[in-house]
């Protein structure tokens, strides 16, 4: 594959959508009200291309036999889990160990963080070339093929004591003490997010026939970006998505649905819908995680829809090594008769590459990687 430009993304607004002091705005209640949708949120018919009439078929994991350990269930998981991440990588899991009553109140207080005005989410506004923030339709990156959606992103590193409120003053410097509640549940919902990784990235490890710590301990003094998604509905649902066709840069992703539906993964070149399941977490192998893999478990391709008639609320929780650790695979995931596929890279050089000059789509790893090799800047 021949090396991209690295044209930096656009950072300027579109000139129509530009509500409040010049920052690009996702005002539902105007844009619900609207004759016509705005071309900025039109995609084009290859990237909407209809829903099959199957269903992803992804494993159901029940992750009790991994705190039992009955080895023999935890090889049948292991397997399920092998064969799903090689075809596609999704796969969902029970018995999580995630409070209920924790998950309803972190979709709670999305509601109060989306249902804020706007003037006060835009206080918030994500700064160029962070994750981290408030953003409207991602109309600080893009022109067109704006999503349909609001976010909330905050970063929360693993390892932290059990008294730190890392995330709680990041919500509190944002919104103000207000919103200190709000914080102190996604506080917590971020330390479950945490313990529920370790076993997820445990039973990986189990499934490619490595120690089954090796995982674990990469990603032991990362970070994750826990982003909160609103997706409004939309009367012209069919010409606009939620999220576009992308792999996740990152490394797994945890991710709590509501029963609206919409999410999606491209197999076999038809696009199948991620059943929503009130039990369960939808995980999925990210690009750096298959990296990490040498290509053997799959970043695949998925999507969300935008509903016509309600608004759709996710949790996502990405999950990824410390920035300046070198991404690599363990050895015997490669030698002689299988050659590294990537070379070595860092989790914050992949991430800069996906804020700075590439929009995350199908070739994003594979672009970084001809970039990498050939041009990348001596100030990246």
């Amino acid at each position: 594959m021949e090396s991209i430009v690295a044209t930096p993304l656009h950072t300027n607004p579109p000139q129509e959508l530009k509500y409040e002091s010049g920052i690009m705005a996702f005002d539902k209640d105007i844009l619900q009200n609207l004759q016509q949708l705005p071309k900025q949120f039109q995609w084009p018919s290859s990237d909407l291309v209809a829903t099959s009439d199957e269903l992803l078929n992804e494993p159901l994991i029940d992750l009790d036999v991994m705190t039992k350990g009955d080895e023999a269930a935890i090889s049948k998981a292991a397997e399920l889990v092998r064969n799903a991440c090689m075809k596609h990588g999704f796969f969902q899991v029970t018995n999580h160990g995630v409070d209920q009553d924790l998950i309803d109140a972190a979709y709670k207080e999305m509601q109060t963080i989306f249902n804020l005005p706007l003037s006060k989410k835009l206080s918030a506004n994500r700064k160029p070339g962070t994750l981290e923030g408030y953003s409207s339709a991602h109309g600080d990156r893009f022109t067109a093929k704006l999503p349909w959606k609001e976010t909330y992103t905050f970063i929360y590193n693993n390892k932290q004591e059990s008294e730190s409120s890392e995330v709680v003053d990041f919500i509190k410097n944002a919104f103000g003490e207000e919103l200190h509640h709000t914080g102190l549940v996604y506080q917590k919902y971020c330390e479950a997010m945490e313990k529920l990784s370790h076993v997820v990235l445990e039973l990986l490890a189990i499934s490619l026939g490595v120690d089954r710590l090796h995982y674990r301990n990469d990603f032991e003094d990362g970070h994750s970006l826990m982003r909160c998604n609103s997706y409004p509905s939309c009367k012209e649902s069919s010409l606009t998505l939620g999220t576009g066709p992308h792999n996740d840069p990152t490394g797994i992703t945890l991710l709590h649905q509501d029963q609206i539906g919409g999410l999606e993964a491209l197999v076999d070149q038809k696009w199948l819908a991620v059943r929503p399941n009130p039990d369960a977490f939808v995980i999925n192998i990210g690009d750096t995680f298959m990296a990490m893999t040498n290509g053997k478990f799959k970043s695949c391709l998925h999507r969300v829809l935008v509903n016509n008639e309600n608004e759709r609320m996710s949790l996502s929780c990405f999950v990824n090594p410390r920035g300046d650790k070198i991404v690599r695979p363990p050895n015997n995931l490669f030698g002689k008769e299988e050659p590294r596929k990537y070379p070595d890279f860092t989790w914050n050089e992949y991430r800069q590459f996906t804020l700075k000059y590439h929009r995350a789509d199908a070739e994003t790893l594979d672009d970084f990687v001809s970039w990498i090799r050939s041009s990348k800047p001596s100030n990246f």
